[in-house]
């Protein structure tokens, strides 16, 4: 048994992956639900407003869907959410290139979702010095230990008295 603690599931990276069906439909949920206020806080950190990083984060999640990014994870290439936070700084890069090129003429915001409690959970982030990638790499272990300690508090539920 390994010393480490995973900290992806990577079965439920592999259902996901199986588009169509009604498991990988879930488990797709489920990934984008854990990964989403750590991707949140991460854009908020490099220095965007609640709304542009809702947007964004939001954005982020419909281009990497659009573009069926589950079919070129590969386990042995490393950690998935180093992949996730790759993704989203190359994504917030095109972002930026679009948005200078649009000032000249406009363009359309995508809607916001979940805005409102991800910009109340992250106001009760502490006021540090902590870059944007220690921010994000943070809030995704506090989000497996709070998901841990919510299946925990389910099975203790489920035991008889």
């Amino acid at each position: 048994m390994s010393n480490r603690f995973a900290t992806t599931q990577w079965n439920v990276v592999l259902t996901a992956r199986d588009s169509g069906d009604t498991q990988a439909r879930q488990a797709l949920e489920a990934l984008c639900g854990s990964y989403w206020y750590p991707l949140y806080a991460y854009v908020r950190r490099r220095g965007h407003s609640a709304d542009e990083a809702a947007d964004l984060t939001q954005a982020f999640f419909a281009d990497l869907l659009s573009r069926d990014f589950l079919a070129a994870i590969d386990r042995s290439k490393g950690r998935f959410r180093s992949f996730l936070l790759a993704s989203l700084a190359h994504f917030l890069s095109r972002e930026r290139d679009k948005a200078f090129a649009l000032k000249k003429g406009g363009g359309d915001r995508p809607v916001s979702l979940d805005a409102q409690d991800a910009e109340s959970r992250y106001r009760l982030e502490p006021e540090d010095r902590r870059t944007p990638e220690m921010v994000f790499e943070r809030r995704w272990g506090l989000t497996v230990l709070e998901r841990t300690m919510d299946r925990l508090r389910a099975e203790f539920a489920d035991q008889p008295a």
